[in-house]
């Protein structure tokens, strides 16, 4: 072998282990979760939690009240930071990420929203630019052209100079998702986003999510939404993780009511064909009912 043909596969080499370097970075999960456990007044309320979210996965965080699902998002987003284990995202250690880096690679729609005094739909959009701009940066072409395309595929265009306080619940979860998208968010943490929302709002919500393909983390309270939006479900129960996999995997009657506390039933759905989940009230229960009315 010549000098020329040498260099040529050691170039090769070279090449093949930066391909695969690159690959490997690639399919390395978006967050990871390693021994997760936080305690307020020596109260356990989440119990060495670990687990992985891989990019395009829109996963649900499903349990009763009090099972911990709020209070992991809010150490994922780092409103608490004073927990045992580890967070990483991206590959790195969560804590050491600067406030402006989580802002542009995850976006937050809460459960109850803070008030936006008079700002039109327009206005609450753009400011997920905030993390990109300094204080009294002037709005590119780009910028606006971002803007109007989240609009457009959250269907809030004709909405766009409507005042936030004056939109329906899921009108107002609408812009707040438009607003992840104009910061362009690896990932999307949603808390209860349907809640207070009615029948028709819930499935629009969750079928926009669905459509905009982004990597999702999301509590839910409704086990059927759940099955019908998630591609995986994550069990919570006292803090601990009862079950994480595939939605058949984690909805079986038997771990659902030993979580809940209700006898469970699934069963096929003869018009979508779909698996529902149905609780029944206990005869004691229905007792305890009787007597307190």
């Amino acid at each position: 072998m010549t000098k020329a043909e040498q260099t040529k596969t050691d170039q090769t080499k070279t090449d093949n282990t930066k391909t695969e370097d690159i690959r490997a970075v690639t399919q390395s999960p978006l967050l990871q979760i390693n021994d997760l456990s936080w305690s307020v007044a020596n109260k356990a309320i989440l119990k060495q939690l670990s687990f992985n979210i891989n990019t395009g996965e829109v996963v649900g965080i499903i349990g009763p009240n009090g099972a911990g699902k709020t209070s992991l998002l809010r150490c994922i987003l780092q409103y608490i930071n004073n927990y045992q284990g580890k967070i990483c995202f991206k590959n790195q250690d969560i804590k050491s990420l600067s406030r402006q880096f989580i802002a542009q690679h995850v976006a937050v729609v809460n459960q109850i929203n803070d008030p936006v005094f008079k700002l039109s739909v327009s206005d609450v959009v753009r400011m997920g630019l905030l993390p990109y701009k300094s204080l009294f940066a002037s709005e590119t072409k780009d910028d606006t052209q971002t803007i109007a395309q989240a609009l457009a595929k959250t269907g809030l265009t004709a909405l766009k100079n409507e005042e936030f306080t004056h939109l329906s619940g899921g009108e107002q979860q609408r812009v707040l998702i438009a607003r992840a998208l104009v910061q362009k968010a690896d990932l999307l943490i949603l808390d209860e986003p349907t809640n207070h929302l009615d029948v028709y709002y819930q499935h629009q919500i969750l079928q926009l999510v669905n459509s905009l393909k982004l990597t999702v983390l999301m509590t839910i309270h409704d086990l059927n939404l759940a099955n019908d939006y998630c591609s995986r479900l994550i069990l919570l129960d006292h803090g601990k993780i009862i079950a994480d996999g595939d939605n058949d995997q984690v909805l079986q009657p038997t771990l659902l009511s030993d979580v809940f506390g209700l006898p469970c039933q699934q069963i096929t759905d003869p018009i979508t064909n779909t698996q529902k989940v149905y609780f029944m009230a206990t005869t004691q229960q229905n007792k305890v009912i009787h007597e307190a009315n």
